[in-house]
């Protein structure tokens, strides 16, 4: 086997949610027989159980084309490059570093001294054999010989004590290296660099080229979508974009990236089926009298997977999503984030004010748009710009193609929501019925500044209690609320859209009454 190694580039990356799939390739010389390949260095990161390697007839082989027999990954310890330290490294590594720099910087400043003493030297030989020369020939120069002379002699001095102290800086720096590097082997170890190479033992019937395709995967990757959105006027331009990160060992150079949702970690078994034992009692006599219910906040629940804490995964709507680089990518190995375009699409976008002052009295502007990429978009965050610049950072849920999504553009600072609600409590004497009439009054002000002549749309929604059971039941009553609600659908959610001229100012009431039977105890 050759001891010299074969260059094996990255070629291909299909990037995962927390690994990646890594393609190389090379075109080798190979001849005929059977022979044993190295190729590399790889990064050592590579799972050794996934590296698969298969040559590809390149219309040069004659006959057969080339077959790997065997592949392996071989790792081994070297000592690392002599590099300059890094963030990561000590004080003390920073230390030496810096002495050595400056030693070097003073060998280089002594060299140059002692270049100019002996150019001085040689001047004052000239200068003294030019005043012997002259006597003899009877030209008295006092003067000027003296002049050059003295000139001379002052550089010379002065070159002189500059090289002393130069000398003596170097003594000093030779010793506060030594004591550095003593102390850096008593408390730090210099680590080896654990390399890879790819050892392949191959068969060719003739000699000739052949182009190696080697495969494999490795951790230390993975990649997040992301979303620049753009409003101009009513159209949003979004572009798509991958955050990749990878700390393999090796930068990824021109590649072709792939970004896929597949989850490759995941455990293919089923789980394992346990008992789950129900049993049944006679209620009480107090339990068949009264029926306990409590008020408790529910979220309305959607599709997709639960939230987790950290990084969160890719939402791909239960199905695996492939998306392409649009041009090929470059990624290092600095494990820091890179964004990588996927692609960019404009479409016609509907905004609308919209406030629920029981949650924040804040009026946002949503911007609804057709999902017209042609493909699904991911859930992630969005970074939204408007004409006047960036916005702030919104997120953008799932939405499959032609499907239609929202996006919060920030609040306005236009609008004012002062909220007030009060409660009473009646009972009925015949049905002995408990009756809980709520009102909530919404004081909305529209500040507007001297150029805004027309009328704004704000939606506000408000909620009103959902009944689970038959004993207890709530009611609109639509004849007390100022102005009707526009709508009010089945999770509770009463809507008003109310125009506001500049400077405008609006109240809107909503009375609803839940009422209780006898029995029922907790409300």
């Amino acid at each position: 086997m050759n001891d010299s190694s074969i260059p094996l580039p990255v070629t291909a990356v299909t990037c995962l949610e927390d690994r990646a799939h890594v393609e190389r390739s090379a075109v080798l010389d190979l001849a005929a027989g059977v022979q044993r390949l190295r190729l590399g260095p790889v990064t050592a990161l590579a799972v050794d159980r996934t590296l698969h390697a298969a040559f590809l007839p390149t219309g040069e082989q004659e006959g057969a084309a080339p077959r790997v027999l065997d592949a392996r990954l071989v790792r081994a310890w070297t000592p690392r490059a002599p590099l300059p330290p890094t963030g990561d490294d000590s004080e003390l590594r920073h230390r030496i570093h810096a002495l050595e720099q400056e030693q070097l910087a003073a060998v280089r400043h002594r060299d140059r001294l002692e270049a100019r003493l002996a150019l001085l030297g040689r001047l004052a030989a000239d200068l003294l054999r030019e005043v012997g020369e002259g006597t003899g020939r009877g030209e008295v120069e006092h003067a000027r010989w003296s002049r050059e002379l003295d000139r001379v002699d002052a550089e010379r001095e002065s070159c002189g004590e500059q090289a002393r102290a130069v000398r003596s800086r170097l003594v000093k720096l030779a010793t506060e290296l030594a004591e550095a590097e003593a102390a850096l082997d008593q408390a730090e170890e210099e680590p080896a660099e654990l390399t890879a190479h790819v050892e392949l033992t191959v068969e060719a019937s003739a000699a000739g080229r052949a182009e190696l395709r080697v495969a494999h995967l490795t951790p230390c990757a993975l990649w997040r979508p992301a979303y620049r959105a753009t409003l101009s006027g009513g159209t949003l331009r979004l572009e798509t974009d991958a955050v990749v990160w990878q700390r393999t060992g090796e930068d990824w150079s021109g590649v072709r990236l792939t970004l896929s949702t597949a989850r490759s970690a995941l455990a293919g078994e089923p789980p394992r089926l346990t008992e789950d034992r129900l049993t049944l009692r006679e209620r009480t006599a107090e339990e068949r009298r009264t029926v306990d219910v409590e008020l408790r906040e529910e979220e309305i629940s959607t599709t997709g997977p639960a939230a987790a804490p950290g990084l969160p995964g890719v939402d791909d709507g239960g199905e695996v999503r492939v998306l392409r680089a649009a041009a090929p990518a470059s990624v290092p190995s600095d494990g820091r984030a890179h964004r990588v375009g996927l692609g960019v699409f404009e479409t016609s976008a509907g905004s609308e004010y919209a406030c629920a002052p029981e949650l924040s009295p804040l009026v946002t502007r949503t911007v609804r748009f057709t999902n017209g990429s042609g493909h699904a978009l991911l859930a992630g965050p969005v970074e939204l710009v408007q004409g006047s610049g960036f916005a702030g950072r919104g997120e953008l849920a799932f939405t499959a193609p032609g499907a239609p999504a929202e996006l919060a553009f920030g609040s306005s600072d236009g609008y004012r929501v002062v909220r007030e609600s009060e409660e009473s409590r009646a009972s009925a004497g015949i049905t002995q019925r408990t009756v809980v009439t709520r009102t909530v009054r919404l004081h909305l002000s529209r500040f507007s500044g001297p150029d805004e002549h027309d009328e704004r749309l704000v939606t506000l929604r408000e909620r009103i209690p959902v009944s689970e059971v038959s004993a207890v039941e709530v009611r609109l009553r639509k004849e007390s609320c100022s102005p009707p609600p526009d709508e009010l659908d089945a999770e509770g959610i009463v809507r008003w859209d109310v125009a506001l001229p500049p400077g405008g100012r609006r109240t809107v009431t909503l009375v609803y009454e839940v009422s209780a039977a006898a029995k029922v105890a907790g409300l």
